[in-house]
């Protein structure tokens, strides 16, 4: 009886290993504290890194059997650092991604999919996150990243300073529009002086997600507009409605109302009368204002709220697809996404450095010193809510609820056949991105040079490709 008990037990074990190998995850043993490598952009490591780790590690250990390795890359070198993780096999168990790049790991593979461990390793985590936003991350019908629950549809903002604005009396409320904004930022320039309008490189790049679905193509050169009901698929860079918005912010860049380094300038806080950044009206008093200090900080919703695949992957938190512990990884995302103290430490930083509780259970933020951003780690809605912003997260959900659905929402280009392509068109839009968005060249002279080496590069290769998908789906 004894020998059958220990033969059950080898070949159960011997089972358990093969259903380990077959899922690709390396099991930890059971008093193992598996160190996981979390790799995100921010405003570079924080100064009290140390500190962190000592409030939050021995809770993750203790929950989870993990220990957390960060590395926070500066915005303006997260392009070049991304790629040389991605292209070099650099090791990392968990990667910020967004639609820019999500695509082209998937295809590269550099992402693991995770479509079966997942539901098994982070149960609470697939269910609280929504089905359409697993769907909208989906590339050929598997998951290669936990999509970030947070303001997932679009609604961009323009930000003010309003003790500035109301110094000049201009009504903010009224400006919706770059035709009405132009005048009102020539009249703080005439009286201030500088450069009222900040922008950094990207510029604003958010016209093109503003208006068109990406497809999932990671190529902001095409696209088919959110209303468009016959699934057109064009570059956006063409967009008259896109380029009138762009004769305007060149004509700010060179009267000097918009930064002189605009093409050049990263993403780095610092005070700025008027700027423009995608979210809620909330995050102007909780994030937008401190961060850029702003005393008196007040947001203005420009456009429509919209949902499409590409708004959801905004923020993506993928897997290594050689990770050896993802079932660690994946449990970690879970409690990220479902710990409220957990979420807090990634959000708010150091508890009693950065930020204390207060009596009534919100949070008082101490300084505006943690760099990590917040958007890049999980859900908002388990962040404790700030002291003076309670119900901002019920802000979040409504504009989500609310959102207008692209014409192409659920559908995901299969990018297999134009690869190389995508990858010279791409090159040719990261070249000129910056001078085209910024206004620092005249755009409707350079979007002629850019679709010249667009069309060089197979762009219309591209394009006929993404129409005959998205015909086959009508």
């Amino acid at each position: 009886m004894k020998k059958k008990q220990v033969l059950a037990m080898a070949l159960t074990a011997s089972m358990a290993l093969g259903m380990t190998a077959a899922t690709g995850v390396s099991a930890a043993a059971e008093d193992e504290v598996v160190t996981l490598k979390w790799i995100q952009v921010g405003n570079g490591m924080p100064e009290n890194y140390d500190a962190w780790l000592a409030q939050i590690n021995p809770y993750l250990e203790e929950k989870i059997g993990v220990n957390l390795d960060m590395e926070i890359v500066p915005w303006g070198d997260w392009d070049n650092r991304r790629s040389v993780i991605t292209n070099s096999g650099e090791y990392f168990d968990i990667l910020f991604t967004d639609q820019t790049r999500y695509s082209a790991e998937v295809t590269t593979g550099v992402l693991m999919d995770i479509t079966e461990l997942l539901p098994e390793a982070a149960p609470d985590l697939y269910s609280f996150i929504p089905e359409d936003y697993w769907k909208a991350v989906s590339v050929n019908d598997a998951i290669y990243g936990v999509p970030t629950y947070k303001d997932s549809s679009i609604t961009e903002y323009f930000i003010w300073d309003k003790d500035i604005a109301d110094k000049y009396d201009i009504d903010i409320e009224s400006i919706t529009t770059f035709e009405d904004l132009e005048p009102a930022l020539a009249k703080i320039k005439e009286g201030e002086g500088g450069n009222p309008y900040y922008m950094s490189k990207s510029g604003a790049d958010f016209l093109v997600t503003a208006y068109y679905d990406q497809l999932g193509a990671g190529l902001s050169a095409i696209g088919v507009k959110y209303d468009d009901e016959t699934k057109t698929v064009v570059n956006p860079l063409e967009d008259e409605e896109i380029l009138s918005k762009l004769d305007i912010i060149h004509r700010m860049y060179v009267d000097g109302i918009i930064n002189g380094d605009a093409p050049t300038a990263d993403d780095s806080n610092k005070y700025r009368t008027f700027f423009t950044a995608q979210g809620w009206s909330g995050a102007a008093k909780s994030t937008w204002g401190p961060n850029n200090g702003i005393a008196n900080c007040v947001a203005i919703q420009y456009g429509d709220t919209v949902v499409s695949n590409t708004s959801v992957r905004g923020s993506i938190s993928a897997i290594y697809s050689g990770c050896e512990h993802p079932d660690k990884a994946l449990e970690l995302l879970q409690l990220v996404n479902t710990d409220n103290k957990v979420r807090d430490w990634l959000y708010y930083g150091v508890e009693g450095e950065n930020f204390e509780y207060t009596e009534n259970g919100t949070v008082n933020k101490l300084n505006s010193d943690w760099s990590m951003a917040g958007y890049t780690q999980g859900t908002f809605f388990a962040v404790t809510d700030l002291e003076g912003s309670e119900g901002q997260w019920d802000e979040v959900k409504a504009l989500n609820e609310a959102a207008k659905p692209s014409a192409m929402l659920g559908f995901d280009m299969d990018t297999s056949n134009v690869e190389t392509e995508l990858a010279n068109c791409r090159a040719v839009y990261e070249k000129y991105k910056s001078e085209f968005f910024t206004g620092a060249q005249d755009p409707r002279e350079l979007i002629e040079t850019i679709k010249s080496e667009l069309d060089a590069a197979g762009w219309e290769t591209i394009r006929a490709e993404a129409q005959a998908q998205i015909d086959a789906t009508k």
